[in-house]
């Protein structure tokens, strides 16, 4: 009897606790620093493209191209369709970040300066970091709210000195704008199915679901108004396309998933700092000693906005 006993102590299975994943891990910071630095080029490099290709190509033929780039790792890699109701959560990626972002931007840098323009990345750390809220159940504490915000005012009023002052109010200011948004909600559900589909797999299918749109708008502002592009404007182009269109969110859709979402979003904090660098670097555009002043206050806090824990869901 007590040989049986014995063994039915042995045999029964025994339930080791689950381990909670840690908050504001590193590796969700470092993946959405490389996504960051990825997409500090955009906005210099979109500048110097529409010099000499349109904004209707460039934001069309840049989607168009990231979408054989998308279609081909999926065939490659054999991945399977996602279901049905997954669609229109990948419709707001595509519309957000395919096409909104990409379009808006195009056609306001052909207006504003690049260093204007970086005043977009500066506002997207605060309208992801909302709309992330809004979507998940991530509670962050007053004083990552406090931290935010500093850290937003602290990007514009950089980007705006850097830019030569807020001026009188332009057209592509309400483009850019509009871009913010379109980012933001674009990103915020990107890191969401990120978490199910996968970084990659996730701007991949919102490609290929925009690519025959995209196809037909490249194809058609190539009828209506062939190019002009140097060879630099082309590699620009390029740049665009691959990286920023494809590659680049890799990264950050791997670190937005790994999260917390609403402190990774504050890396992009340091985006304007990068971008009118690069600005400075490749247009030429002059660079004052605001931008050690505000880039140092950027990335202090960005440093501070990623170390603030969220407080811990119900």
């Amino acid at each position: 009897m007590r040989e049986h006993s014995s063994a039915t102590v042995l045999t029964k299975p025994v339930i080791l606790p689950r381990q909670a994943a840690p908050s504001g891990t590193p590796a969700g910071i470092w993946w959405g620093l490389l996504g960051v630095a990825a997409f500090s080029f955009t906005v210099p490099l979109t500048r110097m493209a529409v010099a000499g290709l349109s904004p209707l190509f460039i934001g069309a033929g840049r989607a168009a191209v990231a979408g054989v780039l998308a279609a081909a790792a999926l065939a490659l890699t054999r991945q399977r369709l996602p279901q049905p109701r997954t669609w229109a959560r990948l419709a707001v990626v595509a519309g957000g970040v395919v096409v909104g972002f990409p379009f808006l931007t195009s056609y306001a840098l052909t207006a504003v300066p690049a260093g204007h323009g970086a005043v977009v990345i500066a506002l997207l750390p605060a309208a992801t970091a909302t709309a992330a809220i809004l979507r998940t159940r991530e509670r962050p504490r007053p004083a990552f709210w406090a931290v935010m915000a500093l850290g937003s005012l602290a990007a514009v009023a950089f980007a705006f000195l850097q830019s030569g002052g807020i001026g009188h109010l332009h057209w592509a200011d309400l483009l850019l704008l509009g871009a913010v948004v379109c980012a933001a909600a674009g990103y915020a559900e990107g890191g969401l199915l990120a978490r199910e589909l996968g970084s990659w797999q996730t701007i991949a299918w919102a490609l290929v679901l925009a690519f025959p749109p995209m196809l037909a708008l490249a194809v058609s502002s190539l009828a209506s108004q062939p190019p002009s592009a140097t060879p630099v404007q082309w590699a620009a182009f390029a740049y665009l396309a691959v990286v920023s269109m494809f590659l680049g969110f890799f990264a950050w859709y791997r670190g937005l998933a790994i999260g917390p979402m609403a402190q990774v979003s504050q890396i992009q904090l340091l985006q304007p700092v990068l971008s009118i660098s690069w600005a400075a670097l490749l247009l030429g555009e002059a660079v004052t000693w605001t931008t050690a002043i505000g880039g140092l206050a950027v990335i202090l806090c960005a440093g501070a906005a990623v170390r603030v824990r969220l407080k811990p869901k119900p």
